[in-house]
Order: structure tokens, then C-alpha cells, then sequence
């Protein structure tokens, strides 16, 4: 497998730009959204759904071309089986209902992670919804399911050691890059947390390494289309070094 042409930022300066090419979310907060109102968790993963479909357009809208969403960790499996259930259930009906309005507007689907655990009519739905979506290119939504960080590098080490039996012991960044889950996508620019936590959770963990970390107070069914520029804003004040100083940076930027 060749080398992805966006690998990697940590060697290779990116091109670096007002509206980030890759936003990924961490979308928390969705049932202490719903105990604030007194309603049962799955109430707000219900209402979350919704805040999906507003970023997706917002990323449309403002020229974001990669969109990832976590939407279901490895860990969360550890919660009560009532919210587990639920949460399979509205994946399905999401895959149901959504893909057909994603295609339309030209949003290409995928979704990353161990699916071995989801029942075969979702693995079903997934295959041929990234199928009937593969040629699209307005954005590309990745979501992340049963998908953690430290499994995505393991597992790219694992396939990169088949793929290179001669390097076992020796194997270069080079080597394991082509093998993680968004090989094919650049490096997330800005990360955003809702919720109020600040701590990244087993997400993206290789591909996070020089994103700019965002996070807000506010739940995600809460996070609007105002708060999303707000996060770009954000985003546009920071100075992205990717190792260089200010000073390098600026000349860098008078040469253009």
C-alpha cells in the first residue's frame, strides 16, 4: 500500500489556512443535557443527532473537508446496557435515514474503528452506505465507532509488520502511517471537545499530535452553528509552528 500523500505533520509542514481542511469532535455531554431536563440519557443522545446534522452543514457550508465524529469508544461498552442498546439502535436508524440526505448533498461516509462487536445488519448498512457514498467529495464524515486510539496504532503496527516482515523491530513511521484508520484523510487541524472535559480519551491519538485542542462548556446537543465559528475563530488566532520559531514562521509567511 502506498504512502498516504497527507502523511504526516510531524514530518512534513502542512499547508495552513484560515478554515481548517480536518475538524474532529469529541461530542460530549449528551445525557447530563438530558438529566438537566429531567429526562432519561438516550433523550439527549436522541437530541445529539441533530447537532450532527447542524455541524455537517456548517462544514459544508464553510468548506471543511473533513469531518470526524466520536461517535462510540471502545470504553463505552461499559455503560448500562439500556444506554448501549439505545445507542446501537440509533446508529441503525441513523444509517437508515441519513445516508440517502448525505449523498445528496455529496457528503462522503465512512466509519472506522473494530466493527467485529455490531450486530451484521449495521456492518451491512455500513458497507453499503460508504459504498453508494464513496465518490462524493463535497466532505467526507468519518465516524468513529468501537474505535480507540491506542487500538488504531496497535493495530496499524500489527498490519504493518505483516505487510513488512523484514523491518519487524525496524519499523519507521513510513511504514505504519498507510496502516492507521484515516490514512487516506490529513491530519485533524482543530479538535473540539463539548462537554467541559479537557482531555483527548483514547481519540485520534497518533493523528492528533499538532492539532489545536478547542473545548467548551457547552453540551453538544447545545452546540450550535455559532459556537462552531466560534471554535474557527479560535482557531484562525492560533500560530501554527509545526516545530519552526515565530521568527521562522514569519519570514516563511513574507516569502509567500
Amino acid at each position: 500500500m502506498p504512502i498516504s500523500r497527507f502523511f504526516s505533520s510531524t514530518r512534513d509542514i502542512p499547508e495552513v489556512g484560515d478554515v481548517p481542511r480536518h475538524v474532529a469532535i469529541i461530542m460530549d455531554g449528551n445525557g447530563r443535557w438530558a438529566k438537566r431536563r429531567l429526562m432519561p440519557r438516550v433523550a439527549g443522545h436522541k437530541r445529539g443527532l441533530e447537532t450532527v446534522r447542524r455541524i455537517v452543514r456548517c462544514c459544508l457550508d464553510r468548506g471543511v473537508g473533513h469531518l470526524t465524529l466520536f461517535a462510540f469508544s471502545s470504553e463505552n461498552w461499559r455503560r448500562p446496557q439500556e444506554e448501549v442498546s439505545f445507542l446501537m439502535q440509533l446508529f441503525l436508524k441513523a444509517l437508515e435515514e441519513e445516508i440517502v440526505k448525505l449523498h445528496q448533498n455529496k457528503v462522503r461516509f465512512r466509519v472506522v474503528g473494530d466493527l467485529s462487536r455490531f450486530d451484521a445488519r449495521i456492518r451491512e448498512l455500513i458497507v453499503r452506505s460508504e459504498a453508494l457514498t464513496s465518490g462524493n467529495d463535497a466532505l467526507t464524515l468519518t465516524i468513529a465507532a468501537n474505535y480507540g486510539g491506542r487500538w488504531d496504532i496497535l493495530n496499524a503496527c500489527n498490519r504493518a509488520a505483516k505487510a513488512h516482515p523484514e523491518r519487524v523491530g525496524e519499523l519507521s513511521e513510513e511504514d505504519v502511517a498507510p496502516f492507521l484508520a484515516l490514512a487516506d484523510a490529513p491530519e485533524p487541524d482543530l479538535f473540539i471537545r463539548t462537554g467541559g472535559e479537557q482531555r483527548i480519551s483514547n481519540f485520534l491519538l497518533w493523528q492528533l499530535a499538532y492539532a489545536e485542542l478547542y473545548f467548551t462548556d457547552l453540551l453538544w446537543p447545545e452546540f450550535s452553528a455559532k459556537a462552531f465559528d466560534e471554535a474557527l475563530a479560535s482557531y484562525r488566532t492560533r500560530e501554527r509552528r509545526f516545530g519552526r520559531t515565530s521568527e521562522q514562521l514569519q519570514k516563511a509567511t513574507e516569502g509567500e
